[in-house]
């Protein structure tokens, strides 16, 4: 990642006009081709170019008074393009950040997923756990459980329920209803908030939905309004 803090103005062509007047700003160029604009207040930069795009350094004109580096970013894609007027550099500096790792979130799917595996109560009485991950042609199901009965429920959990989560189930029961070990195979759809729409889907389709409580289910009052 490139580092610059510079007197700078920029301007954007394209399918949107816009103007930043000189000003110090910090400029940010990402390894992916990202240019960004940021001032010494809130997170959202001023202006930004997303990838692919490419940085090239032009030579200022007769018109760039003062101007001592210029800037084009182009978009691959839509042609749409931003020139940067450097007036002043006060910092510039590059530095190698490495893979991330991405942000780790309490109760994310994994965390839902383990718990619900510890608890499967939540999902019917009497219920067995047969494998978490449960692996299958096009990909695991995140929990296969039996009932008494001897019958297969696969369960499919996520943070935000909506229609993709339903298709990826019911493709999941599509193919493990043809495995006469597990028939028959119904679906529960477990999630801490199920979109209307999601809902719909899946009662069309035999499936149940469970609402989570992630915080009852590590064991926290969740403060949720309750009958009794």
């Amino acid at each position: 990642m490139r580092l610059v803090i510079a007197r700078c103005s920029v301007d954007y062509t394209g399918r949107l006009n816009t103007h930043l007047p000189p000003a110090t700003r910090l400029i940010m160029v990402k390894a992916d081709g990202t240019v960004a604009f940021h001032r010494d207040i809130q997170h959202q930069p001023l202006n930004w170019m997303s990838p692919p795009c490419t940085l090239t350094v032009i030579e200022p004109g007769d018109d760039d008074i003062d101007v001592v580096e210029k800037w084009r970013v182009t978009h691959a894609k839509t042609g749409d393009e931003l020139t940067i007027r450097i007036y002043e550099v006060m910092h510039d500096s590059s530095h190698e950040l490495g893979v991330d790792p991405g942000l780790v979130k309490d109760g994310v799917e994994a965390d839902l997923q383990r718990l619900l595996a510890e608890q499967v109560g939540v999902i019917g009485e009497n219920l067995t756990l047969v494998r978490r991950e449960f692996p299958t042609a096009i990909g695991p199901v995140d929990l296969l459980l039996r009932n008494p009965e001897g019958g297969t429920i696969a369960v499919e959990v996520k943070r935000r329920g909506d229609i993709d989560g339903v298709e990826q189930l019911t493709r999941y029961l599509e193919l493990l209803g043809r495995d006469p070990h597990l028939a028959p195979v119904t679906g529960v759809f477990a999630a801490q908030e199920i979109k209307p729409q999601a809902k719909v889907l899946a009662t069309d389709r035999g499936i149940r939905c469970v609402t989570l409580d992630y915080d009852e289910m590590k064991g926290i009052e969740s403060g949720a309004p309750r009958l009794f």
